[in-house]
């Protein structure tokens, strides 16, 4: 059966949308052309614009002036650039054949992972792999699975090895700590397996005209229980960090409502917003969010999904071979 984000994403796809390429049309293929293509792009189809309060007619008129007839390519992308970074926004990205612009939050913060610690330290490499899952059962029959990219696909009969094979433990923590996103759909699987009742995941809006303003009321969208499969049910840990983005901020903020669930470590990266794709006069491709979706209280996370216990991994910790993210959900979970 078809999972319902895959039915909210085909939804998109047939709803009545603004054609962007129609804005190529309009435009010169020089600095100005293409200039005022990307900005008009985003103005007409980006979707948080109130959320941030950006006032997206200024931020125009400040980079506009940056322009010049005979600029080069590289000039030009530069300035387009630095406007869109003024968005703040992971998922918009101006793309050409020579280079990709970027907003990256977590740049600024600790990293609050470390990949080869947790394998040496916790794992002794003595782990299982499926489906891109790292998985074992620690010492304090606690188990551990890492799950590294929402873009490596699950697949339930995977799912119920893994968990099957931690069954035996007495809690779990799923590690989603650099997990930069991917399919929507494998957030679905996953979660599917700690809900035994049909839950409200979240809500998502698409745009219904060109005004920053112009959106359809929220669709809401459910979660169920996978059936015939096996689920966890004992007491689970999220370890989470700024570079859990995107779907991973999804997961996140979705597994923080359930009962039983604990988030430990950064607030995640964010990333809230389904992306969609336009075109200028010169060929470059501009990427940008243009749905925003919810989490289940109603609440945008574009900014990030807060823990419910922040922890920084700390360098003494670290000195001695531990992941103080880590050993806190242990202790938590033995306690």
């Amino acid at each position: 059966m078809m999972k319902i984000l895959k039915k909210i994403m085909l939804l998109l796809l047939v709803l009545p949308a603004f054609d962007s390429c129609r804005d190529v049309k309009q435009y010169a293929n020089n600095p100005y052309g293409n200039f005022d293509a990307l900005w008009t792009i985003i103005d007409e189809h980006y979707c948080f614009f109130e959320y941030k309060d950006v006032n997206w007619d200024e931020v125009g008129q400040k980079y506009r002036k940056l322009l010049s007839p005979d600029m080069t390519s590289q000039e030009l992308f530069d300035v387009c650039s630095q406007m869109l970074r003024e968005l703040k926004d992971g998922h918009t990205n101006l793309i050409a054949s020579a280079d990709v612009s970027h907003y990256w939050v977590w740049e600024q913060y600790p990293e609050n992972y470390d990949e080869r610690l947790i394998r040496e330290h916790y794992l002794n490499f003595n782990y299982r792999t499926t489906s891109g899952i790292v998985y074992q059962i620690l010492p304090q029959n606690i188990g551990y699975m890492y799950y590294g990219d929402f873009s490596n696909a699950i697949g339930e009969g995977n799912l119920d090895l893994i968990l099957n094979y931690l069954s035996s433990s007495d809690g779990l923590i799923i590690d989603v700590r650099s997990n930069g996103g991917g399919y929507l759909p494998q957030v679905e699987t996953l979660v599917s397996r700690f809900i035994n009742e049909k839950i409200l995941a979240g809500a998502i809006s698409h745009k219904t005209g060109p005004g920053h303003n112009d959106f359809s009321e929220p669709y809401q969208f459910f979660f169920e229980p996978a059936r015939g499969h096996i689920h966890y049910t004992k007491p689970v840990v999220v370890l989470a960090n700024r570079t859990s983005f995107s779907a991973t901020n999804n997961f996140v903020s979705i597994m923080k409502s359930l009962p039983g669930v604990t988030v430990i470590g950064d607030v995640t990266g964010g990333g809230s917003g389904l992306p969609s794709t336009g075109e200028l006069p010169n060929g470059w491709n501009v990427r940008y969010s243009s749905c925003s979706i919810t989490d289940p209280e109603g609440n945008i996370t574009e900014f990030g999904t807060a823990p419910d216990v922040k922890v920084d991994m700390t360098d003494d910790d670290r000195a001695r071979n531990h992941d103080t993210i880590l050993d806190t959900a242990i202790a938590l979970l033995t306690h």
